[in-house]
Formats: structure tokens, sequence, C-alpha cells
């Protein structure tokens, strides 16, 4: 019978060892899942070598940190989540291809997400008062994007979002300024990312709006930038050029611009001869009433808001009398005019055997 006793009692001390094993066992696995929520697998120090990253649009921040834990640059996504939730930039990240370091500590890492030498990207400047052909060979030059790429895509551009009255036209629509090209893009996008330039840029302006108070439909105004551009030789000339120019529109007379004629002939000259005033071209301002079908250059934002906005003036004339320093001279008066246009041809006489800016690309 006592024996039997110290069996029963031996039992329940054995059972409950074991449960107090397990429950140590289940205790530290609990603990170390507590320990990775709370403190997740991760790198130390600024990490070695290279690894390159690509963000995708529109990915979390959960996608981003799996991606970077693939290619071997934080020890968990989970790292990475807890490097964000601690960043107020995080909303920030932009898509794009990167160049990391591997084995980086996490919020070593979505540092450099935020640097910009860490960003894989070309970038191609395009001056104002480009024509069409003209910036499609800058693009190719800075993108490294054949040329011939450009212009396929520039012969259909019905799906680069212009906007309605552009009535298909790309000319004039590809705004002016720096564009980032990223590895992998192609013609199109570059072509559309500028197109979105200029609708903000006409936003900005307030083009459509603005265009109906000077009377002009927005291609026409458009149109008149370009034209500005194309004539000035500084941000000061273009709401000038831009009152001369609807000077003569409300005295029903032509344009007679040189820039039209070149831009019908494609080339570029500060001469323009009687013979090249009947170039056969819609464009000719000389032979055609009122403005040109269409813009004859991309005009920059100074150039559009000279247009939409004109200086107050009776000027009918303008001449640039000094090319090499671009000055600008207007005039109401005919024979004011011809002295202004004598002027020219002296400072061209003067220049012919020196070179002077031209507006190639």
């Amino acid at each position: 019978m006592g024996s039997l006793e110290r069996r029963d009692l031996t039992w329940p001390l054995a059972v409950g060892a074991v449960l107090l094993l397990v429950l140590a066992g289940c205790g530290l696995a609990f603990g170390g899942m507590v320990k990775s929520a709370l403190a997740p697998d991760d790198f130390e120090g600024r990490g070695q070598g290279e690894a390159m990253v690509r963000i995708e649009p529109g990915q979390s921040a959960r996608e981003v940190g799996t991606a970077l834990e693939e290619k071997g640059v934080v020890a968990s996504d989970d790292a990475f989540i807890k490097a964000v939730e601690g960043s107020a930039r995080a909303a920030a990240l932009r898509p794009g291809l990167y160049r990391l370091r591997r084995e980086m500590k996490a919020a070593d890492a979505l540092g450099l997400l935020f640097d910009p030498a860490a960003r894989v990207q070309r970038k191609v400047t395009v001056r104002e008062g480009l024509r069409l052909d003209e910036t499609l060979t800058v693009l190719a030059r800075g993108s490294g994007i054949p040329r011939a790429e450009f212009a396929k895509a520039a012969a259909d551009p019905s799906d680069l979002g212009l906007p309605s009255y552009a009535d298909g036209r790309l000319e004039g629509f590809l705004f002016p300024a720096t564009y980032p090209i990223e590895p992998g893009q192609d013609a199109k996008a570059v072509l559309a990312a500028m197109v979105r330039r200029f609708r903000q840029a006409a936003a900005d302006l307030d083009l459509e709006s603005r265009a109906e108070a000077v009377r002009l439909t927005p291609l026409q105004a458009v149109t008149m930038g370009s034209i500005a551009q194309a004539e000035g030789g500084t941000a000061a000339d273009y709401p000038k050029i831009s009152r001369v120019v609807y000077n003569r529109l409300e005295s029903g007379g032509r344009l007679q611009l040189d820039t039209t004629v070149l831009y019908a002939q494609r080339r570029h000259d500060l001469r323009v001869s009687e013979s090249d005033t009947r170039v056969d071209s819609p464009y000719n301002t000389y032979t055609n009433d009122g403005l040109p079908p269409g813009p004859i250059s991309n005009p920059g934002e100074a150039a559009l808001k000279g247009a939409l906005n004109p200086a107050r003036g009776d000027w009918t004339f303008f001449v640039t009398t000094d090319p090499k320093n671009r000055v600008t001279r207007y005039t109401a008066s005919e024979s004011e005019f011809v002295r202004f246009r004598e002027e020219l041809n002296r400072a061209l006489d003067a220049m012919r055997d020196q070179p002077f800016p031209t507006r190639r690309p």
C-alpha cells in the first residue's frame, strides 16, 4: 500500500515537470516572437558591395522592404518597415532604380533611398524655343534612346496625353525643362512626361481662360507664345512682341514674321531675302493672313505668359537691332522701322566674319 502511494505521488510530479518544460519552451518561443516583432533582424553598419533595387510605382513599404531583403540589402522586411514607421519622409519614396549596398542597417538603406546620388538616372535639359525635330535630337543625345524611337513616338502622339486643343500636333507642347531619364524608360514615356509638364504649366497660367480673355483659342495662345519665344531675345521682350502681333492682327494686316518663313524652310538665320518671303507654306505669314496654323517652337513659361499678358503699346513693328546682345526695338512708325532694319543690317555686316548665337540645338 505504501509503495503504491509513493508511485501515485511521483506521477503528478513527473507530469508537472514535463509541463514546466513545455511551458518554458513555449515561453521562450513566444518571447522570441515578441522580440522579433519589437526588434526584427537587422544588419549593423553601412553595408558593403553593391545591389541594384528597382522601386515600382504604387509599391507599398512592405513590398519595397521585401525587394530589399531579396537583394540582400536589409536583413528583413520587418526591419525596413520599422525604419519606415520611424521616418516622416516615408511617403516621399519615389519609383526608380537605386544603387544601394548589401547588408545595410535598414535605417541607412531608407536614408540612401532619399539620396539623389543613389538614384540611377540620366538628366536631359531641353531649352526654350527648340522646334520639334530639334527637341527629338536633344532627347536622343541626352537619354541614349535612339532618335528613330523618338521620331516614331512623335509620329503618332495620340496616346501622349495631349490636350484636346492641340489638335493632334506635338509641336509647341513639349515643355522645355530638365527631365530625369530612368533606365528602361522608352521614348514614348519621355515625350508623355514633357506633355504632362506642359499641361501643368498651362494649368498654372490658367491658359484656356486667359486665352479666351484675349480673344484667342488655346491653340492660338500657344502659337502666339511660340512666336514670342522664337522672335524674342529676353523674357522682357515676350509681352512686347506679343503686343505687336496683337496690334497687327487687329489692324487686319499680315504679320510678316521672318521666324514663320524660317520655320517653313526648316532653317535658322538672321537674314531673310525677298524670295524667302514667297515660300509656299501655310506657315508663311507674308503670304497668309492671321496666325500660322500651329506653334513654330516649344515655348517656355515666360513666353506663354507674355502671350497671355501682352504689354501696353501701339507698336506695329519690332526689329532685333543688335542680335549679339539681344537688343530689340519697337515702334509704330514705318520710317523708324526702316531705320531699325538698316541698323540691323549694319550689325549683321559687322558680324559677317564673326560667330554669333543661333537657335540650333
